[in-house]
């Protein structure tokens, strides 16, 4: 029996109806959530994921701003508009857009955000928070990979007891994450945190009853054989399969695949990557996780896109709201 597919939207779309609601009473009280964005430089990526939340934004009634600088300003100037935006009192929420260019310290420059406007939960006080079970708000992509496990698991409390491995011991996910499903006395699951120095990936996986996974390791292929080929043009082809493969997962697991992986379709005889009609190169966005093999396998999986991706969106709304909601007192 194939497995049941997560679908992100449906979630989405009922957080953002709550979300709407709790705007409008704010609004009405007074106390307008403004989100402004911070992007330094020109970044397709980044730039996609701005007009991402600008609609979402509207879609609940949260003003929307984004504020830029050129690649070659300073962290000087970039901590000015950041001084700004933290003393602005429109101004509710602030999410800085990664990647900074390389000459910036992303570290430094996140900690530099107000910590009460902080909308991505990355300031280390607001980890800080996190870890003792407090705090209005957390990283985005953890909680939405948190809120999509509990709600098709049938609620937080069904976590009790359970074997989960989480793939991946970033400070954006897999640490904020784990501390998330930890931070109950009673219905907390086993939490096992695996990375890129695990011995024996596939022995922890094939336990699990939940196996997140956020490592994006195809990608980083992609991108460093990309940039070995420049040097060398006979650099071997890197290895683009999917980091946990259907063997590698317990019957009737639960996967959670946050990983966004834009690699190509494949390679031809010679080593070159497909092409579409239009001569372009024949890209696909997938996974860390075999999705078609762990679909005959396990209970039930996120897809990419369309599974946290979509959540994490909303996630952003729903911290911004708490934001207002803090200052507001």
């Amino acid at each position: 029996m194939a497995a049941k597919i997560i679908d992100g939207q449906g979630p989405a779309e009922e957080i953002k109806q709550d979300l709407a609601h709790e705007v409008e009473q704010l609004i009405a009280a007074g106390t307008a959530p403004h989100l402004v964005a911070v992007q330094v430089g020109e970044n397709p990526a980044s730039k996609i994921y701005t007009n991402m939340q600008a609609k979402a934004c509207e879609s609940v009634g949260i003003e929307y701003e984004l504020r830029t600088l050129p690649a070659e300003a300073t962290e000087a100037d970039l901590l000015d508009l950041l001084a700004r935006a933290n003393s602005d009192q429109a101004v509710t929420g602030i999410i800085l857009q990664m990647p900074l260019p390389s000459h910036f310290d992303a570290r430094e420059m996140q900690m530099a955000l107000a910590v009460e406007k902080d909308v991505e939960g990355m300031h280390p006080e607001n980890l800080g928070k996190l870890f003792y079970g407090g705090g209005a708000v957390g990283p985005c992509t953890a909680m939405s990979a948190v809120e999509l496990l509990q709600r098709t698991v049938g609620g937080k409390a069904k976590l009790a007891g359970l074997e989960v491995v989480i793939v991946g011991h970033s400070e954006v996910f897999g640490k904020p994450a784990a501390v998330m499903l930890l931070d109950s006395f009673d219905f907390s699951p086993t939490v096992t945190i695996c990375h890129v120095a695990t011995k024996d990936l596939a022995f922890h996986t094939s336990r699990a009853d939940v196996v997140i996974v956020a490592t994006g390791v195809r990608q980083i292929r992609w991108q460093g054989y990309k940039a070995l080929k420049k040097a060398n043009p006979f650099a071997t082809l890197p290895d683009l399969s999917p980091l946990v493969s259907a063997d590698m997962l317990k019957e009737g697991a639960i996967v959670i695949d946050v990983a966004i992986n834009r690699i190509p379709k494949g390679f031809d005889d010679e080593g070159q990557p497909l092409r579409n009609e239009a001569g372009k190169l024949a890209m696909q966005t997938v996974g860390d996780v075999d999705f078609d093999g762990a679909m005959q396998k396990v209970a039930a999986i996120t897809p990419v896109p369309g599974g946290v991706g979509q959540v994490t969106t909303a996630m952003l709304l729903k911290n911004t709201v708490a934001c207002t909601k803090a200052l507001a007192k």
